[in-house]
C-alpha cells in the first residue's frame, strides 16, 4: 500500500491523477494547508519542504524499509518506474518524457502558480506582478500548444508529462489564460479531461485558483499559507 498525503492543489492532484491512471492501491491521507498541518513534525518527517504531495510505499521494489517521497516530479517519475508504465524505457522516448515533466515542474507550474497566487489569493492588486507573471504563462501556453500540434500527447504515447501538465492546465482562467487562443493545448486538455481516471481524480475537488467566489482567507490562514519563514510556526 501507499500513503498519498495530499491537499487538491495542482501538484497534489498530479499524484492523485497517477493513481487513478495505474489504478494502483493507495491510501488518501488529507492534509489540510490551511489549519498547518503541512508543519507538524510527522509530516515534516516525509515532506521537510512542507509541501504536499508526499508519498510512503510500504511495499517498495526489492523489499526493505518503507521509501518515504515529496516533490511532485520525483513521485510521478518513482511512481512510473515502479509500476514500470507511463515512461518509456528506450532513451529516446525517455529523455522525450523527461524533459517535459521538467519543463513543467521547472516552468509550468512556478510561473502559473505565481499568476494563480497574484490573481486570486493577493490582499491588494500588484499590477506588475499580474503582468509579468500572465505574460510569462501566456508564453508557456504557447510552448505547449505548439509541441501539441501534431500529436495526440506531449511525449509520444501518454505518460507522466501529460499527468504533470494537465492539473496546472485547469486553472487556466485564474491563470488569465483563454484556451481558445491554443487550439492544439484545448484538443489536449479536453482530451485528458475526458478519461475516467481524470473524472474519478476531480470529483468533488474545488479549484483551489479558482477565481474569489468565497470569502477571503483570514489572516491566520493567510500567515499559515503565505507568511512562514525558515522556522515555520503555526499557532
Amino acid at each position: 500500500m501507499i500513503d498519498l498525503y495530499f491537499a487538491a492543489t495542482p501538484n497534489g492532484l498530479k499524484a492523485k491523477l497517477f493513481f487513478e491512471e495505474a489504478q494502483l492501491p493507495y491510501r488518501l491521507m488529507p492534509v489540510s494547508l490551511s489549519k498547518g498541518e503541512q508543519f507538524q513534525p510527522d509530516f515534516l518527517a516525509i515532506s521537510p519542504n512542507n509541501k504536499i504531495p508526499a508519498i510512503v510505499d510500504h511495499q517498495p521494489l526489492g523489499g526493505g524499509a518503507p521509501v518515504a517521497l515529496f516533490e511532485s516530479g520525483a513521485i510521478l517519475l518513482y511512481l512510473a518506474e515502479k509500476i514500470s508504465r507511463f515512461i518509456p524505457t528506450e532513451i529516446h522516448g525517455r529523455t522525450e518524457v523527461l524533459q517535459w515533466l521538467f519543463w513543467q515542474m521547472s516552468g509550468l507550474g512556478p510561473m502559473a502558480g505565481q499568476i494563480g497566487h497574484f490573481n486570486v489569493y493577493a490582499p491588494e492588486q500588484v499590477p506588475y506582478a499580474i503582468e509579468r507573471y500572465t505574460r510569462e504563462t501566456h508564453r508557456l501556453y504557447g510552448v505547449l500548444d505548439r509541441r501539441l500540434a501534431d500529436r495526440s500527447f506531449i511525449a509520444g504515447e501518454f505518460s507522466i508529462a501529460d499527468i504533470a501538465c494537465y492539473p496546472w492546465i485547469v486553472p487556466h482562467e485564474a491563470h488569465g489564460q483563454n484556451l481558445d487562443d491554443f487550439p492544439n493545448l484545448k484538443r489536449w486538455f479536453d482530451a485528458i479531461a475526458a478519461r475516467p481516471a481524470t473524472v474519478r481524480t476531480y470529483e468533488g475537488v474545488d479549484n483551489v485558483y479558482a477565481p474569489k467566489k468565497h470569502s477571503p482567507l483570514s489572516e491566520e490562514e493567510r500567515r499559515v499559507l503565505f507568511g512562514q519563514g525558515a522556522n515555520p510556526v503555526t499557532r
